[in-house]
């Protein structure tokens, strides 16, 4: 991916990942058509001058490397809320939002009358960071927001939620979506087990890296540079998964169903027939189970 615009600036703790993440969206918004996931706020939570940077010249966050890491994240948006969509049809009323970052869903829900909860979980300095964003913005907290601070390496995930108001014998849906490749193995079985402990009802949606011997060559060395390039802004990635293993987990820690989303289908559902090409790569799954 190509570096952040130099106007964009990371404050105390937050996430440079998540910074990177917010700003791809931001682009979609400008540069991609038909919109695979309509963001209204996205460009306004940057900033005043980050928006008009990038509404100036969407194209330096436009190359091929950040085109691929473009598409795979609006697939991974529009995937896990049209999950979302289906479980509150069906009645669920709390949404868990693992590791937010600037997550936008809260602040433009196309549903905001059913009373829905929303849970964003992240660390409290990238919490901190996005409340002053916010606040700059003029974006208003929803009053079903609950933020909860939480080091997903060293607290429990079910602590942290019932501290904040979430009801555990109610079922939720989960999201965990660009996470997971930055924890160890044992924290990220952690959160799953807590997840399967969750109420009858509830599902779970998160993306994971698959090892990179079960990549052809191409993505092999596309996700190598990608991976040097966290590493660099001090943000290494630490786990991959064998999907048919991880599969097997999910099932053993009380999930009724759990299965894998692959690239193929996501760009049938997601980017078919596009004059643009955008399209996902391989190296990212998304795994939807459910209790």
């Amino acid at each position: 991916m190509s570096p952040l615009p130099t106007n964009i600036v990371r404050r105390g703790d937050a996430s440079r990942s998540a910074l990177a993440v917010a700003s791809l969206r931001a682009v979609h918004q400008l540069l991609d058509e038909p919109l695979v996931f309509p963001d209204p706020i996205a460009l306004r939570l940057l900033g005043a001058s980050a928006e008009a940077a990038l509404r100036s010249d969407p194209f330096v966050l436009n190359d091929p490397l950040s085109r691929s890491l473009r598409a795979a994240l609006v697939a991974r948006i529009r995937f896990v809320e049209d999950e979302l969509s289906r479980c509150r049809a069906a009645g669920v009323r709390q949404y868990v939002v693992l590791g937010a970052g600037l997550d936008t869903f809260a602040y433009r829900d196309p549903q905001g009358d059913d009373g829905l909860r929303v849970f964003e979980v992240d660390h409290p300095g990238t919490q901190a960071w996005k409340r002053q964003l916010l606040a700059e913005a003029g974006i208003e907290l929803p009053p079903g927001l609950s933020f909860v601070a939480m080091d997903f390496e060293r607290d429990d995930l079910a602590d942290a939620l019932q501290r904040s108001g979430f009801r555990a014998d109610r079922p939720a849906c989960i999201s965990w979506m660009g996470v997971t490749m930055y924890l160890t193995a044992d924290a990220v079985q952690r959160v799953l087990r807590a997840a399967g402990g969750f109420a009858e009802g509830s599902c779970l949606c998160f993306d994971y890296m698959v090892p990179p011997a079960t990549l052809d060559p191409v993505e092999r060395v596309i996700r190598e540079v990608l991976g040097q390039r966290m590493a660099a802004l001090g943000e290494p990635w630490l786990s991959t998964f064998d999907p048919a293993q991880l599969q097997g987990q999910v099932l053993a820690l009380g999930f009724g169903a759990a299965r894998s989303a692959t690239a193929e289908e996501l760009n049938e559902r997601y980017f078919a027939r596009r004059k643009d090409g955008l399209r996902t790569g391989a190296a990212v799954r998304i795994l939807c189970a459910n209790r």
